[in-house]
C-alpha cells in the first residue's frame, strides 16, 4: 500500500455583493412596474440568496461534505471527496492469487500499484459483471490506499450532514458497520476512514 495525505478542497467564494444587487434592482424594476414577470425572477432570486447562505454556513461550521456518487449493483452509494485521490477507469487488472474473493486484484495507476476491492463481494451484494461503466475509486488516508470498485459513477455533489438519517432496515449484515446514513434521496454514504482502517479489507499487493 502506498502512504497518502488527505487533500483538503476549498469552496468557492460567494459574491454576496452581486447577489444583493440584483435583488434590489428587480426590486425596484417591480416597483416601476415594468414586467409581471419579474416578480417570480426575483423570487428565484431570493430563494438562491437564501439557499447560498444556508451553504455557506454549513461550510463555516463543517456541517456540509462533497461526495461522489456511484452504483454498487442496484444502489446508489456516496463517498466524501476527501477521502478520493482520483476516480481510474477499469482497463486491465491483475489478480493476486491467494486472498480473499473480495480482492478483485491489483492495476496500474501512472506506475505506482494499487489493490483494487470489490466492495459488493464484501458486503455480500448482487454481483453485477464487469463492463465499461466499471471505474476504480481510489481512496485514502495518511497511511493507506487502495481502489474500490465502482459500477457505474454519477457525478459529485454537496451534502448536508444534517440531512444524514440511519440506515435503512433492509442495509443489514456487515454493511451498516461502514456506513455513515442515508441522505434524503436514499443516497447511502459510506464510511471511508472505517472502511481504510478495517482489517479485514486492507490487503497488501505482496500478499
Amino acid at each position: 500500500m502506498n502512504d497518502k495525505k488527505t487533500k483538503q478542497k476549498k469552496a468557492p467564494a460567494i459574491d454576496w455583493a452581486e447577489v444583493h444587487h440584483r435583488v434590489e434592482t428587480l426590486s425596484q424594476a417591480l416597483e416601476t412596474g415594468i414586467t409581471p414577470d419579474i416578480e417570480k425572477v426575483m423570487t428565484v432570486l431570493k430563494e438562491r440568496a437564501t439557499a447560498l447562505a444556508r451553504e455557506e454556513k454549513e461550510e463555516k461550521t463543517g456541517q456540509s461534505v462533497e461526495i461522489v456518487v456511484f452504483i454498487l449493483a442496484t444502489e446508489r452509494y456516496g463517498l466524501e471527496t476527501s477521502y478520493i485521490e482520483e476516480v481510474w477507469p477499469l482497463k486491465d487488472f491483475t489478480p493476486l492469487p491467494g486472498t480473499p474473493a473480495f480482492v478483485l486484484g491489483i492495476i496500474n495507476v501512472r506506475g505506482r500499484i494499487v489493490s483494487v476491492v470489490d466492495i459488493k463481494k464484501f458486503f455480500d451484494m448482487p454481483e453485477k459483471g464487469i463492463s465499461d461503466l466499471n471505474k476504480v475509486i481510489i481512496i485514502h488516508d495518511d497511511k493507506m490506499e487502495f481502489g474500490i470498485l465502482a459500477d457505474e459513477i454519477l457525478g459529485v455533489r454537496n451534502i448536508a450532514l444534517s440531512e444524514l438519517s440511519p440506515p435503512l432496515p433492509t442495509l443489514t449484515g456487515i454493511r451498516k458497520d461502514f456506513l455513515k446514513g442515508v441522505t434524503v434521496e436514499r443516497i447511502v454514504i459510506l464510511d471511508a476512514a472505517r472502511i481504510l482502517a478495517d482489517k479485514n479489507i486492507v490487503v497488501h499487493e505482496e500478499a
